[in-house]
């Protein structure tokens, strides 16, 4: 893989370690609550779910690392399948909770998708 899309892939997954924090951890904060723009209330009500999704963005975020030190030929290979996830969570949660995360999530990470792609 190219050093851009090195460097792009170790931007996605920083940003899904920030999701994890926010999520797992300042999700009934004033920080967690105004970045994800809920009431306390709500908040609270949702915090084991938020949990859930932090986790799972942590689980994004290890497998590319994970991909990015094996390197190779298998190691690229893992880093597009979990780009790929990225992208496809991130165009499900623009569709049905806000266009935010397009931008957010789906363009860095296939911004990155595209930058991984071997060149002839």
């Amino acid at each position: 893989m190219t050093l851009i899309a090195q460097l792009l892939t170790v931007l996605v997954a920083t940003l899904h370690v920030g999701f994890l924090v926010l999520e797992m951890f300042l999700w009934t904060r004033p920080i967690g609550r105004r970045v994800f723009r809920q009431t306390p209330e709500a908040a609270r009500s949702s915090a084991t779910l938020a949990a859930n999704q932090g986790l799972y963005n942590g689980l994004l975020a290890a497998g590319l690392v994970i991909g990015l030190v094996a390197g190779g030929a298998s190691g690229a290979l893992l880093v597009r399948v979990f780009l790929g996830c990225v992208v496809v969570a991130g165009l499900y949660g623009a569709l049905t909770v806000s266009w935010r995360i397009l931008l957010v999530q789906a363009a860095p990470a296939a911004a990155a998708l595209a930058a991984s792609w071997p060149t002839g």
